[in-house]
This record gives C-alpha cells, structure tokens and sequence, in this order.
C-alpha cells in the first residue's frame, strides 16, 4: 500500500503541489491526470522516493519512504520513464536485464537463471521477444517505449509507477500496454501511471487522480471523475459528456471556447 499524508512537492524551490493525502492498495490501477506541469511526474518520483517531500510523508506498506535504502526501494517499487540515458549501444535484452540490478547486491553481480526468465517473461509481455538481440538505437520510439516498461516488468516489484506508458504507441499498442497494466493490477500489483488522455484513463483505472490548482483535486472511480465539473476548469475548455453504447462515459472537447467563457 502507499500512502500520502498531507505530502508537499516543489520543484527548483517553487511550490508545485500541496496537501496530497490518498491511499492505494494493491490489485489497484490508478491514473494520474490533469494539464500539462501540474506534476505528474514528479508526484510519480516522490512515490518512488526519487524526489523528496517538503512537507508531510509518503509511505510504502506502513514505512516511510525517506526510512528506506536504496536497495529497499528497488525490491518494492519500479518507476518506468523514458529519461534519456546512454543505452544505444546496448542489445534490448540487456536493457532490460538492467531491470534485475535490483535483485543483486554490488558485490553479487552474476546472472542467474531466474534473471534470464524475469527478462524473458518481460519481453514476451510487451510483444518485444523477437527485438532482443537488436540494438537499442535501432529501435523506434514506440519499440524504445515498450522496452522501458519491459525494463519496469523484468524488476518484478509489488508497485509499479509509470510516466506516460502509451506515448509515442500507437492505438492497438496503447491498448494492448493498458490492458497489460489493467491485467498486472488484477493478479495483485499496485499500478499508478501518468496519462495525458482522461479517456484512456477511464477504461482501464479504478480510480483516476486529477490533479491541478496546485493538488489533487480528485482521486474517484472513472464515472465520478468524468462528470465531475472541475475537468472542465483544470484543461480551461468546455468538456461535453457522452454515453457509449456500451454504457461507458467518455469526455470529448465540445468546440474551442474555454470552459470561462461558457460559464459565463
């Protein structure tokens, strides 16, 4: 479980988020959402433990997470974000190997035959078995994402953090990535991912976090979130609701005139 008590992030000494409080189980999928430098990513780095808090505290199953090692950490959360990093030269397989540093003391480094699987059974998840040997720098962007979450996969961790899983994927990818993640969720790990697009957020998440206005204004199941008014205030357009024939709601921008000035 993680935990958020009246937590306070800021960024390069100024304020971003204030008086985040939440809890999220396991077998749970939650999407973080909102406009774009709100703090998504950063949220999902103080839950990894990776960006300190001002105020307030996160804890992991009851610790604080400013208590944990650094080995702690990695055996509990996995955080997947595309940050650019020097692995071009690097053959898929062994990025995502990298996933098992987490596995190993310093001191211990040897492959071992559960490594091998853990990196395999990552692989075949994302569809990206047949790229092992390939290099990484050969790859495209969506191929290099679908690596990373691999990367995340192969740690094999009870939490599981993603920034932007379905970017640069396209539609059946994203699908297939999601439902993957929804999948995850199920079988008993804690899923928390950023997204940009509220409707991916509403099939797939138990939950969905709005953040804006510097906190979070909302953590509810997808229904509630997506006839909530306050979507329309935080992205500062005219939202227009409709009913799928399935009996899902989804969100769509009703013309171009902000939400103000339809209020009005």
């Amino acid at each position: 479980m993680i935990e958020l008590h009246d937590v306070a992030l800021e960024i390069g000494g100024h304020p971003l988020l204030s008086g985040l409080s939440a809890r999220i189980g396991a077998h749970e999928l939650v999407a973080v959402v909102g406009p774009n430098g709100v703090g998504k990513t950063t949220l999902l780095r103080a839950l990894a433990g990776l960006h300190r808090t001002v105020d307030g505290v996160v804890r992991v199953d009851g610790v604080a997470i400013d208590a944990m090692t650094a080995f702690e950490r990695a055996r509990r959360i996995a955080l997947v974000t595309a940050d650019d990093v020097l692995l071009d030269a690097l053959a898929v397989r062994d990025v995502v190997a990298i996933g098992r540093f987490a596995h190993h003391r310093w001191w211990q480094w040897r492959t071992r035959e559960d490594d091998d699987a853990a990196v395999t059974r990552a692989l075949d998840a994302v569809a990206m078995s047949d790229f092992g040997d390939r290099l990484f720098a050969s790859l495209s962007s969506g191929e290099r994402q679908r690596v990373w979450i691999a990367l995340g996969l192969a740690q094999e961790t009870p939490i599981l953090l993603l920034d932007e899983p379905t970017s640069h994927l396209d539609l059946r990818v994203a699908h297939e990535i999601l439902a993957l993640l929804r999948e995850l969720a199920s079988s008993g790990k804690l899923v928390v991912c950023a997204l940009h697009d509220v409707n991916e957020a509403a099939a797939y998440a138990d939950r969905i976090a709005l953040l804006g206005n510097g906190t979070m204004l909302a953590l509810e199941p997808p229904e509630a979130l997506l006839n909530d008014a306050r979507l329309d205030g935080v992205y500062g357009i005219a939202l227009e609701r409709i009913r799928l024939p399935s009996g899902s709601l989804r969100i769509y921008a009703s013309d171009g005139r902000r939400a103000s000035q339809v209020s009005s």
